[in-house]
């Protein structure tokens, strides 16, 4: 078509910009924005991850000390008799040790799943290859009894695989942390099954053996908590190993035996401007 000149309008034009303020492009819809991405976001869950980890093993140790108090009580009532006063602090703590064993068991657990659905997406970008088994299975991989015992070591072996960036078709090869991590998971749910199970037994001796068995399920609980933030803290800092917090703004304070730059630009002739 041939220019026929400015565009020219009867009545003003309906169209033209919003009568506001300059707003930055991240606040227009459908413009990308400048939220973190997945691997950035990795090291503030596993913050909060390791922060809750970290007073679940204090707070299973606190509660095994209260177990193994209640024995010392029970062995020394075989001879002499105890106070009322005595009996009741001990009952106190171990009643509240279990409930706050219980509630920072489970808000760890919460956080530790939640860091590893992103962690699991963040190494899948980094290594190139999708999860060998999708997000869903996680869940009855963490409740089904016996299953329990194997899915967690498998599946934090594989996001290993991912964040060391192997081979998709190579086998996972866990590390020494993760085999011992795994271990202690094992352990654990062992013990606490069998504490369970010993619950059901009658008699003064096996209600001594069972307090013994819930010291020990404890402390088995805080070992767990202490390698499950470390293996936290070693998997986050592998898929974002440089924290954007700690890294300092540079600038520019004085350039040596740089030219100096010319007073006027220089321009071609016949140049307008």
């Amino acid at each position: 078509m041939p220019y026929l000149g400015p565009p020219s309008y009867a009545t003003p034009p309906r169209w033209g910009f919003p009568a506001l303020a300059w707003r930055w492009p991240t606040s227009v819809p459908g413009v990308a924005n400048d939220e973190p991405v997945a691997v950035e976001r990795v090291r503030g869950r596993a913050r909060l991850a390791v922060s809750a980890l970290w007073m679940q093993a204090v707070v299973a140790v606190l509660a095994a000390g209260a177990e193994v108090w209640r024995y010392v009580l029970l062995v020394d009532s075989r001879s002499t008799a105890l106070s009322r006063a005595t009996v009741d602090l001990s009952d106190t703590l171990v009643v509240s040790g279990a409930v706050l064993a219980i509630a920072a068991g489970a808000l760890s657990i919460m956080l530790t799943l939640w860091w590893l659905a992103l962690a699991r997406r963040a190494a899948a970008d980094l290594a190139g290859y999708a999860p060998p088994r999708p997000d869903w299975h996680l869940l009855p991989g963490l409740v089904v009894p016996g299953v329990n015992l194997v899915m967690p070591g498998a599946v934090v072996a594989e996001l290993e695989h991912a964040v060391l960036r192997r081979p998709v078709a190579e086998r996972p090869r866990p590390t020494r942390l993760v085999r011992w991590w795994w271990a202690a998971v094992v352990v654990g749910g062992l013990l606490f099954a069998a504490t369970v199970l010993w619950g059901f037994r009658a008699g003064v001796q096996a209600q001594a053996d069972g307090v013994l068995l819930h010291a020990a399920t404890n402390l088995a609980a805080g070992v767990v908590a202490v390698l499950t933030a470390l293996v936290v803290a070693r998997l986050s800092s592998l898929i974002a190993p440089i924290d954007p917090a700690s890294v300092r703004l540079m600038r520019v304070v004085r350039v040596d035996g740089a030219p100096e730059p010319p007073l006027r630009a220089v321009r071609q002739t016949g140049a307008k401007r």
